[in-house]
């Protein structure tokens, strides 16, 4: 695809990001009585944020689940592993399948929160961890905290991945991306909302923006 279309994608996508935001609030709102999962899965991000803030970056810990996360989404559409480095400095993936999404997957998929969940998935399905369901929150809040904490870190320095598929259309995706995880997760972790209301209230909050946009044009 080449970047002028990219661009014009990015621009038009502009008022979904932020039709997300209301639908976001809403989420928020509907499952703020859950305070057996708010309450572990703050705890556990404020844990990491402070180590985050106290003790060295674990940089290569990052940039291995970054480079897998490149391989894993590869992997989705049917393509193989050709190289793979990965150091405290950086890493380098080659990959035979490659697209958008494989590139820019390791800015919005928390690759540590997800095996969080298969780990804790597969323990409850074997082995009846029910009772282990607080530190599974706690350590699920730590896991996305150390994501987002160590996103924006590298964020910070020119990263070829967004480079090359443009500023514009790379935010996009990245934000879209996130933002998504967060309308999905959250209703499944707090039981409240189902799916289709919540991308409806998504959908409500985009043309509303929309209503908006045209009125003042």
């Amino acid at each position: 695809m080449p970047k002028w279309l990219k661009l014009f994608l990015g621009l038009l996508l502009l008022p979904v990001c932020a039709g997300a935001l209301p639908a976001l609030g809403k989420v928020v709102r509907a499952s703020g009585g859950a305070s057996d999962v708010w309450v572990p899965l703050g705890a556990g991000a404020a844990c990491w944020l402070v180590i985050f803030a106290l003790l060295p970056k674990p940089m290569w810990v990052y940039v291995v689940g970054h480079e897998l996360t490149h391989v894993v989404w590869s992997w989705l559409f049917g393509g193989k592993v050709k190289k793979f480095r990965a150091s405290a400095s950086g890493g380098e993936v080659v990959v035979t399948k490659s697209n958008f999404l494989v590139a820019l997957a390791p800015y919005f998929f928390p690759l540590y929160a997800v095996l969080v969940v298969l780990v804790f998935l597969v323990g409850h399905l074997i082995w009846g961890w029910a009772r282990w369901t607080p530190l599974f929150h706690l350590l699920l809040g730590a896991a996305y905290a150390f994501h987002l904490t160590l996103t924006w870190e590298i964020l910070k320095t020119r990263q070829s991945d967004i480079t090359g598929q443009g500023y514009l259309f790379s935010g996009v995706v990245i934000w879209l991306g996130n933002v998504l995880v967060l309308l999905l997760g959250i209703p499944l972790l707090t039981g409240q909302g189902r799916l289709l209301t919540v991308l409806g209230w998504w959908m409500e909050a985009t043309a509303a923006l929309l209503k908006r946009l045209s009125a003042l044009l």
